[in-house]
C-alpha cells in the first residue's frame, strides 16, 4: 500500500500543474477576465490550431477549472492524442468543441500497465476489492465511449479515448524489446544492403574505366575483384574475394 517515490519527472510534471492549478483558481476567484484569457491561450481548440497555437497540443493538459480532473499525466500521449483529435477536427463533423485536462495521460498510463501486467488485479480506493486491469481499461473505454456518444463526438471524449490508443503506441514504438530488436536488425540491414549497393556500383565504374582504358578487370556479383587467374571460378573460389 506504499506510495511511489515523489521525484524526478513525476515530482516536476505535478508540481507544475498544480501550481498552474493555483494559478487558474486564484484568477478565476479575483480576476475572472484574466483567468480566462489564460484559460482560452491554454485550452485545446481547433479553431485555434488553424490559427497557428500550437502550442495548445501540449497546454491543454495543465488546463483545469474543476480539481476533480487533476490526475497523472503522460506528457508524450497528450501532444499524440490532441494532434489526432485536431486532425479529427478537420472533417468538420466530428472531433468538435474543447479538450483541457490530462485525461488522455492518465489513460495512457493506465494502457501502458496493463500492457505491462495484463493479469494483474488493482484495487480501487474506496472499493475493498481487487479488479483485474482488463476489466478497468475496458469499463474506461466503455464510458468514455459513451460519454462520446451522448456528446454527439465531442473533441473532449475523443481525445480521452485517443490517450488509451496513445499508451498502446507508445508502448509498441518504445516499451518492447522485440520491437527494438526488430527496428534495430531493420536498419542495419538496409544499412549494409546500401553498403553492398555501393561497392556494385564502383566495381561497374571500374570496370567502364578499364576497358576505356584497354584493361579488363572483373568483379563478381557482390562487387568483390577477381584476379584474371580466378576468373573462371565462382564466387568463394578467388583468393581476393570476400562477401558482405
Amino acid at each position: 500500500m506504499g506510495l511511489p517515490p515523489f521525484r524526478g519527472a513525476v515530482r516536476q510534471i505535478i508540481l507544475a500543474s498544480v501550481t498552474i492549478y493555483v494559478v487558474i483558481l486564484l484568477l478565476l476567484s479575483f480576476t475572472q477576465g484574466t483567468g480566462r484569457i489564460l484559460l482560452e491561450l491554454g485550452i485545446l481548440r481547433p479553431e485555434h490550431i488553424h490559427a497557428g497555437w500550437l502550442w495548445q497540443f501540449a497546454t491543454y493538459a495543465f488546463m483545469y477549472e474543476d480539481p476533480l480532473q487533476f490526475y497523472g499525466l503522460f506528457f508524450g500521449s497528450i501532444i499524440l492524442s490532441a494532434i489526432a483529435g485536431f486532425l479529427l477536427s478537420l472533417t468538420g463533423v466530428v472531433a468538435q468543441g474543447v479538450a483541457m485536462g490530462s485525461g488522455a495521460a492518465a489513460n495512457a498510463i493506465l494502457m501502458v500497465f496493463y500492457l505491462y501486467n495484463r493479469g494483474a488485479p488493482i484495487m480501487l480506493f474506496p472499493i475493498p476489492i481487487q479488479i483485474p486491469v482488463k476489466w478497468i481499461v475496458l469499463f474506461t473505454a466503455a464510458i468514455e465511449a459513451a460519454y462520446l456518444l451522448l456528446s454527439r463526438f465531442a473533441l473532449f471524449y475523443f481525445v480521452l479515448l485517443l490517450g488509451l490508443g496513445a499508451g498502446y503506441v507508445w508502448y509498441s514504438l518504445f516499451l518492447t524489446r522485440r520491437t527494438s530488436v526488430g527496428i534495430s536488425e531493420r536498419f542495419y540491414g538496409l544499412r549494409n544492403s546500401y553498403y553492398r549497393w555501393k561497392r556494385r556500383r564502383a566495381a561497374r565504374k571500374f570496370e567502364v574505366y578499364m576497358r576505356d582504358h584497354d584493361r579488363t578487370v572483373t568483379f563478381d556479383e557482390h562487387g568483390n575483384y577477381i584476379p584474371p587467374e580466378d576468373s573462371g571460378k565462382k564466387n568463394g573460389g578467388s583468393k581476393s574475394g570476400w562477401v558482405n
